[in-house]
């Protein structure tokens, strides 16, 4: 399969990296001429978990130049959900005969991108694989996740199976006849684990000690769930069920839930907020696409989501500059929460 990697972030240079040493054809678009050319100079190199990677020489151009290529089999969508979004509609003319776009993004961007190109264009995925970008073109895997992929309408296809052999000899991939059910489950992480950690500047194994911030997790998560729930998704199983032990529209004190929450910590616990490298590097974050999303979805089913409301006013005040991360800052949102948000 002729494939197309767009962004050579964490997440895209890895998978371009490990598919490009396992013998597949791979050709990559960057967001300008600059960081073509720093991958050109640099290669492109894959470690930690999976082993080691050497790309010498990888097929690199901004994506502006790759209009008119055509002929793609495959465009696998590695940027950030709102430039996702903004150039899903330019990289269907890539497409060649019986091409798909594969976006993996945080959040229910795929949904999103079939809503504008038509759902025959789009195959649904999301990336449980933990990396990092320690240096242009240096990606390290630090973790032994996977791609997940599966059609948007559910049930089986021959072109998720087709995906799951053709990553299969780069990264672990699966097919999943629920891929709306998948991606909700990572959503109730994000939401909780990722967003968390991001404002308190701590890992989840950090701030889940903290009073604070163990209150504002089971607050995120509980919404998160029932906006779930009430849009007629039963989020799938990953590491955990994504419903805990006795949930009855919030959480349910006990011994059940607390081990439930162990094998959370034990998952993701050690794991660096994404949206904290974010904020670090001033970059734009996908808040509107974690816990904006389901602030949005929860006024369309009528559930209430003054704690997701919250992380999302602290987030944009912490990318404005105008607060700093730390775990006080919990304490701020737990406060915020008690009355609607401007």
């Amino acid at each position: 399969m002729r494939t197309l990697v767009v962004g050579a972030g964490a997440l895209g240079g890895l998978v371009a990296a490990r598919l490009h040493a396992s013998g597949r054809r791979v050709s990559i678009a960057t967001r300008d001429a600059e960081s073509a050319s720093r991958l050109r100079v640099s290669g492109l190199k894959g470690s930690g978990v999976g082993g080691e990677a050497l790309i010498g020489s990888p097929d690199v151009a901004p994506l502006d130049a790759w209009r008119g290529a055509g002929g793609f089999d495959l465009v696998l969508l590695a940027t950030k959900a709102h430039d996702a979004i903004r150039v899903a509609p330019v990289l269907t003319a890539l497409l060649g005969p019986g091409g798909f776009l594969l976006p993996i993004q945080n959040g229910d961007v795929a949904r999103m991108i079939a809503d504008q190109v038509g759902e025959g264009l789009v195959l649904g995925g999301l990336s449980n694989l933990g990396a990092t970008m320690t240096a242009p073109g240096s990606y390290e895997q630090r973790n032994a996740g996977h791609l997940l992929v599966g059609e948007l309408a559910g049930g089986e296809s021959v072109r998720a199976e087709r995906m799951r052999a053709w990553f299969g000899a780069a990264v672990e991939a699966r097919v999943t006849q629920n891929i709306r059910g998948a991606v909700w489950a990572k959503l109730l992480l994000n939401c909780s684990v990722t967003t968390i950690g991001a404002i308190a500047a701590r890992t989840m194994r950090e701030y889940i000690g903290l009073p604070e911030g163990r209150a504002l997790f089971d607050r995120a998560y509980s919404e998160a769930l029932a906006v779930a729930l009430a849009s007629g998704i039963r989020p799938a199983r990953m590491i955990v069920d994504s419903v805990p032990p006795g949930w009855t529209g919030r959480t349910v004190p006990g011994d059940a839930h607390e081990a439930w929450l162990r094998e959370v910590v034990r998952a993701y616990g050690d794991v660096k907020p994404s949206m904290l490298q974010d904020f670090e590097r001033h970059r734009t974050t996908e808040i509107d696409f974690i816990n904006g999303h389901v602030v949005d979805i929860g006024r369309t089913v009528g559930v209430d989501t003054p704690a997701n409301e919250a992380i999302v006013h602290t987030v944009q005040a912490i990318s404005h500059g105008d607060i700093a991360p730390g775990p006080e800052v919990l304490a701020r949102v737990l406060t915020l929460r008690r009355g609607p948000l401007s």
